[in-house]
């Protein structure tokens, strides 16, 4: 369902243009009986999109009017009684109308039959106490004006509602489908109307007031996550939930933010639908093939489903593909050799991930500093301090000596270094400290560099 069937403006004209287009049905039989079923369906379809709207007048209004027109007075009672209980800009004329044609209805229209058999047995109960049999129709004066004071409630209880609605209404200040952005504040006021009808828990107001919402914000990915979300948390409504993922997808959110594509493939994840999810994320990398958060979904997706060593050829497709940038291939390496090390818990395998890999991404600082931080974080002890050491300070001599990144992140990544050797430094730390700070920090030029030459590595193959 496209998302403008939900707004007044666009769904009123649908049956009023049935109304005047249609033939005027002729008494049954005939073969133009289906005319009025047309106009029915076509009305209760409306009803169905936005009669819960605040401002759904037009449409009820068109629709009485249809009713009227055919002399169906009991079918525009009936509509009546509807409306009476919705919150909305001029629910105060539908209660006078309908409290006016209330007057010319037989009582079995006014209530239910149970309804009807309590009301008769307090005013009997009534006439009992008084003393004096009361004549028939004095009891169903009597009766209706029970009636009528239960319907007086409902007005309360609608005036009630719709003043709790209004502040919210009142600032919503463009209700129809725009390209361009909404102000702040329209968004604000979307989130808080939100916010206050979860709280109050009535799920066709909930769900009214999400489609009403994303015909503004239908370009505002956040509120189709929050409509998946409050969709996804209600018991026996999966394909609902994937209908609004479809939408937001297909019709809306533009590719180029790809979260919600992401979370629809959680979403389908979930469902055991693994070959949908795969599918997604290969929609996704066929427009954005440098999307990093995409590939690292996906490789995670293969990872939980079949294992690390499908999770790890994902990495080593897209790294070895054309189409991805070089940048985006040092995070995807950086991303490999964790796997390697948090799952596969091969330390060894990880580092040499960043050992043969450091000739390829040596300008990437993305890449220096998940080696920097993979290093830091290894456990150490008393006796393995000095090779923990020696690695972290192989490590920035690669840095200093391959890498082109600007002098300013050099010296941001060394500054790591300094605080190591101030933090976990031995007896002569601080002898290596000041020779790095005055090579890295110096104004002389002349300095001689304090990081030696690295030990030859194997760099000669890519992992």
């Amino acid at each position: 369902m496209a998302v403008w069937s939900w707004n007044v403006v666009y769904t009123t004209p649908r049956p009023v243009f049935a109304l005047h287009s249609l033939p005027i049905p002729l008494p049954s039989p005939s073969p133009f009986t289906f005319v009025a079923d047309t106009r029915f369906r076509l009305f209760e379809r409306g009803a169905g999109f936005v009669g819960l709207d605040f401002h759904a007048h037009p449409f009820w209004d068109k629709y009485i009017e249809y009713e009227q027109r055919q002399d169906a007075h009991d079918k525009v009672f009936a509509i009546l009684l509807r409306v009476i209980h919705i919150p909305m800009h001029q629910y105060a004329r539908y209660f006078d109308s309908f409290r006016q044609l209330s007057h010319n209805r037989p009582l079995e229209e006014l209530a239910s039959p149970e309804l009807l058999a309590r009301y008769r047995a307090e005013v009997d109960a009534e006439a009992a106490m008084a003393g004096a049999p009361k004549p028939e129709l004095e009891l169903e004066r009597d009766i209706r004006a029970k009636i009528d004071q239960s319907y007086c409630e409902v007005f309360t209880q609608t005036q009630a509602e719709t003043t709790k609605r209004w502040t919210y209404e009142s600032e919503v200040k463009r209700p129809y489908f725009h390209v361009t952005e909404l102000e702040n504040h329209q968004l604000v006021n979307w989130r808080k109307y939100l916010d206050f009808e979860e709280a109050e828990g009535d799920y066709t107001r909930i769900l009214a007031l999400y489609e009403r919402c994303l015909v503004a914000c239908a370009f505002y990915d956040e509120l189709w996550f929050r409509y998946a979300r409050w969709m996804s948390a209600q018991e026996g409504k999966e394909e609902e939930a994937r209908n609004i993922y479809l939408r937001a997808v297909t019709l809306f959110v533009p590719i180029s933010r790809p979260g919600i594509r992401l979370q629809f493939a959680y979403f389908e994840e979930q469902c055991g639908r693994i070959d949908i999810a795969r599918d997604i994320h290969a929609a996704i990398l066929m427009k954005l093939p440098d999307c990093v958060e995409a590939i690292v979904s996906w490789a995670n997706l293969q990872r939980r489903q079949s294992g690390l060593d499908a999770a790890i050829e994902i990495y080593k497709a897209q790294i070895d593909s054309p189409l991805v940038d070089i940048f985006t291939k040092a995070v995807l390496v950086t991303e490999w050799a964790t796997l390697l090390w948090k799952v596969k818990g091969s330390v060894d395998e990880a580092r040499t991930a960043f050992l043969k890999n450091v000739q390829w991404y040596a300008d990437s600082r993305h890449f220096w500093q998940k080696w920097i931080d993979f290093e830091l974080e290894q456990p150490t002890s008393a006796e393995q301090e000095p090779q923990h050491a020696e690695r972290l300070q192989n490590i920035f001599a690669e840095l200093r000596s391959k890498s082109r990144l600007s002098a300013g992140v050099k010296k941001e990544l060394i500054q790591v270094y300094l605080a190591y050797l101030q933090q976990r430094g031995g007896k002569d730390a601080m002898k290596q400290y000041l020779a790095v700070d005055r090579e890295m920090f110096g104004s002389v030029e002349s300095i001689p560099p304090f990081f030696p030459s690295c030990a030859a590595l194997d760099t000669n193959s890519s992992l």
